[in-house]
């Protein structure tokens, strides 16, 4: 897997989305083995939430991203659940225009 979803959106600003999704699943990933387990997610319930807002069954939300069942959430399938959560840092820069 190239790491990203072939759906990925191709317009102006998708590039910096990505890294924010990139930033966002490097936040969560405490190990920095590429891969979210379940231990990560629960940790960064509290953070997520500031992005997404509420995730009322969190062993579920985990289960809904892993597709592909593996136990561990992969950055293409972390950015397939941001993109349908509409995942938005708090601290980025949202009104910086690329030219």
């Amino acid at each position: 897997s190239s790491g990203i979803n072939a759906e990925w959106p191709l317009r102006p600003g998708s590039l910096r989305q990505y890294f924010e999704y990139y930033e966002a699943f490097s936040r969560t990933d405490e190990s920095g083995d590429r891969r979210i387990d379940l231990v990560e997610f629960k940790n960064a319930q509290e953070m997520m939430e500031v992005w997404v807002g509420p995730i009322g069954d969190i062993e579920g939300e985990f289960a809904k991203i892993d597709t592909n069942g593996g136990g561990k959430i992969l950055f293409d399938e972390f950015c397939t659940w941001a993109i349908a959560k509409n995942l938005d840092l708090e601290d980025d820069d949202d009104n910086i225009v690329l030219e």
